[in-house]
């Protein structure tokens, strides 16, 4: 088996990724260490990149179809780490997740519908919704003693109303890497099918479970679920190719499938570009072993920052997530307002981080902190932290 090297540094300025090459652009000065963006700074397999690379070496980049294998391979990757049964005619390709989703709410809202989101949670999750004329309804999620959250269904009651059509769920949770129990997503769908909610499932970071935690799909839970849901989901963030669209569809009721599906055909949103398939072909097929060395990895340096923040920092309170490589500070113990935090991290310690305003209600005081980077890296961010605090 191979060993993968996740402490190489690669220097990524200059290549137009936005998580480097656009700090200037959001926050002002381009000297900052970058935590923020969500994709990791290891470099794509090798094995996606020989694919590529393979397909390259044919002169003519034309239209092209997808592959025979591409849907069976997606398939089973979703069965043997989910166990989940998807037939090929419940899949489609779409052009990226917050596309997929501003695309869902245009093909199956009407005009004064509303979007419940519970917060604090993924931004575009408030931003598509409202930039496509639709109001959104907060349902925040209840934050328990451990630090971790659970959904508040007696609140959700209270907020849906008739015109509430659809409801936006992040699985695993964005920014706090929560694993949702299955007992949690049967109420939910409890609660949405007999309402005739839809349920937009973005789970993007289900091949990212950490510390034995298992991913459960949300359509999977029962029957109702089932059939009130569409899921979205990639490989992009586990092995590292946000940069190539990748994402697709699940879609198991035939009828809420013809709706959706057949918007996005008319609309041509629905054929995977050229790279798109071998790509994720290439990480179905072969990247299990580094799937499971790089998670190692990533638990090591949440472990790290855990034990760091705890020792040298206690102000400061990391939420130890269950999947992903984002790891949601309690930074509420430092006394300080919210510009004063950003300016903590930002102009004093010198780094990139997204603060927890922007995931709306309940993030205020918290930042999400991008540990999918060399240890070093995190050694040094997290070691300036504690020196500006000092200051």
């Amino acid at each position: 088996m191979q060993t993968y090297n996740f402490d190489k540094i690669v220097d990524r300025r200059g290549s137009g990724a936005i998580k480097c090459d656009a700090l200037g652009k959001y926050f002002g000065r381009d000297d900052l260490i970058p935590m923020w963006v969500a994709d990791m700074d290891f470099e794509t397999p090798d094995f996606i990149v020989d694919a590529l690379r393979s397909r390259l070496e044919h002169p003519v980049f034309g239209y092209t179809s997808e592959p025979a294998d591409f849907w069976p391979v997606i398939c089973k990757w979703i069965f043997d780490h989910h166990g989940w049964d998807v037939h090929q005619e419940w899949l489609t390709f779409i052009p990226g997740i917050v596309k997929g989703i501003g695309m869902a709410i245009n093909a199956l809202l009407s005009p004064g519908d509303k979007i419940i989101i519970q917060p604090p949670v993924y931004h575009p999750f408030r931003l598509v919704p409202q930039k496509n004329g639709y109001e959104v309804v907060n349902n925040p999620l209840r934050q328990l003693p451990d630090g971790s959250y659970e959904m508040d269904f007696d609140n959700l009651a209270e907020v849906c109303d008739e015109k509430c059509r659809m409801l936006i769920l992040s699985n695993p949770h964005n920014p706090a890497g929560i694993v949702w129990p299955r007992e949690t997503l049967q109420r939910l769908a409890e609660f949405c099918h007999p309402r005739g909610i839809i349920v937009i499932s973005d789970e993007i970071h289900c091949d990212m479970a950490l510390y034995g935690h298992k991913h459960i799909p949300f359509a999977t839970v029962s029957e109702k679920a089932s059939e009130c849901s569409i899921t979205f989901a990639s490989p992009s963030k586990t092995f590292n190719i946000a940069g190539i669209v990748s994402s697709y569809a699940v879609v198991p009721n035939d009828g809420l499938r013809e709706r959706f599906y057949s918007w996005l055909s008319a609309n041509e949103m629905n054929s995977a570009p050229l790279f798109s398939p071998i790509a994720t072909i290439a990480a179905f097929r072969y990247g299990e072993d580094w799937r499971r060395q790089m998670l190692e990895y990533i638990e090591g340096n949440i472990d790290f920052l855990t034990e760091y923040c705890s020792r040298e920092i206690p102000q400061i309170k990391p939420l130890k997530p269950q999947a992903s490589f984002l790891v949601w500070l309690d930074c509420r113990g430092l006394g300080l307002g919210h510009q004063e935090l950003v300016d903590l991290f930002v102009n004093k310690a010198g780094l990139a981080l997204n603060d927890g305003k922007m995931f709306g209600p309940g993030g205020e005081g918290f930042m999400r902190f991008n540990v999918g980077t060399p240890r070093s890296v995190v050694k040094q961010a997290i070691e300036r932290v504690k020196q500006a605090i000092g200051k």
